[in-house]
């Protein structure tokens, strides 16, 4: 009995040392992973970061305006007879929109005529008086006082051609002004008053009429974006176009974008109390009459430059309970979280403004496979992926 128990005894002890043995002789990298398999280690794509200058585009919500706009006003008082024009059509400045009722003021213009015509005869007769009295004047025939008397009364009736004549300007001109005239070419607006009214003068609106080619595409700016743009360009990191003329595009409220671009041509320095923006404005063409006043839009300021930029493209950004961070292969080529600060959007990435730095090696593709520490395997950089999909786009 003692004979077979310590017989079991060493055989169990050379088990135990056979796979001792064994276990020595495996290879370390041959470890068993997950019920026995290896994982592979995860391959990604990463972008080097470094810094370069970038285009930025600013969009605002904006509204269109005409370049002009004109209150259509009678200056005479009188019964509106016809309107002369079709109510929201093109117009030309100087062209007769309506007629305010004409008769008193051709009654005022005959007065006036024949008030000249009587004043013109006084005064005629005055200077052939004093005509006849100064050879008696020089002959001491007269007093020295009916000579005067009869100079001043040439004198007056100088004066009085005068008075009227001024008075018949006055009827001409106000007989004039019962044809009312567009002040400016543009579109006309609603009529405000019927024919057969009565105009009481300039303190009725007829009807406006605005000029729309060009035409005016304004955005509101905001107080918070105005000081960060002063900020970025009094620390180099943005450069603004020069004189801040930005070029200046415009979308519309269905997405597309207007074929035509102008620049900046106005920047308000106030900003109004009420919603703590200033206004920027540029002039578009708009012969075609697709932009109209009061349409509302998208306005795209661009022309500025962010200097020495590092971009992440948006899919390497994550969102953690942290906030944003990104991974970041380490000289061990282990995946390493690191907290980022974005700015402005860059086409399909981020301007990281805190966190990173140049020669940074940020995992863009494969992310989703690898948690902080992961050792991971870089099989290429986005750049030359990039390449290589151009390349086989190219290929026929």
């Amino acid at each position: 009995m003692i004979f077979t128990h310590q017989h079991k005894v060493l055989k169990s002890l050379s088990t135990i040392a056979i796979t001792l043995a064994l276990i020595a002789c495996k290879p370390k990298d041959e470890a068993p992973a997950h019920g026995g398999m290896q994982m592979p280690t995860p391959e990604v794509t990463v972008q080097e970061i470094n810094p370069q200058s970038v285009d930025v585009s600013m969009e605002y919500t904006g509204q269109i305006a005409g370049i002009r706009d004109a209150e259509v006003r009678a200056r005479v008082t009188g019964v509106l007879l016809r309107r002369n024009y079709v109510e929201g059509a093109v117009v030309k400045a100087g062209q007769s929109l309506f007629t305010i009722d004409p008769a008193p003021y051709q009654a005022a213009l005959a007065r006036a005529e024949a008030d000249i015509a009587s004043a013109e005869a006084k005064h005629a007769q005055a200077m052939r008086d004093v005509e006849r009295l100064k050879p008696l004047i020089e002959a001491k025939a007269i007093s020295q006082k009916d000579y005067d008397d009869s100079v001043s009364s040439e004198q007056i009736s100088a004066a009085a051609v005068k008075s009227a004549q001024a008075q018949m300007s006055d009827a001409r001109r106000n007989l004039g002004y019962t044809a009312v005239a567009a002040p400016i070419s543009g579109v006309t607006g609603r009529i405000q008053v019927t024919e057969g009214s009565l105009v009481s003068g300039p303190d009725v609106l007829l009807t406006t009429i605005t000029q729309t080619s060009p035409i005016y595409a304004t955005a509101s700016v905001s107080d918070n974006d105005q000081l960060r743009l002063n900020k970025d360009v009094e620390a180099k990191q943005l450069q603004l176009p020069k004189d801040g003329k930005f070029d200046v595009s415009v979308k519309l409220a269905d997405g597309t974008v207007y074929p035509h671009s102008g620049k900046v041509n106005f920047s308000d320095i106030r900003l109004n109390p009420s919603t703590g923006t200033s206004e920027v404005r540029a002039a578009l063409p708009n012969e075609d009459g697709i932009l109209r006043p009061g349409q509302f839009v998208r306005v795209t300021l661009s022309g500025a430059k962010r200097l020495n930029a590092l971009l992440v493209p948006q899919r390497a950004v994550l969102e953690g309970p942290q906030g944003k961070f990104v991974y970041v292969v380490d000289v061990q080529s282990k995946a390493q979280p690191r907290p980022v600060e974005v700015g402005d959007w860059s086409g399909d990435q981020w301007v990281v403004n805190k966190g990173l730095q140049a020669g940074d090696k940020v995992i863009v593709d494969g992310v989703v496979k690898i948690g902080p520490g992961a050792p991971v395997k870089i099989t290429e950089t986005l750049k030359a992926s990039a390449e290589k999909t151009a390349a086989s786009a190219a290929q026929p």
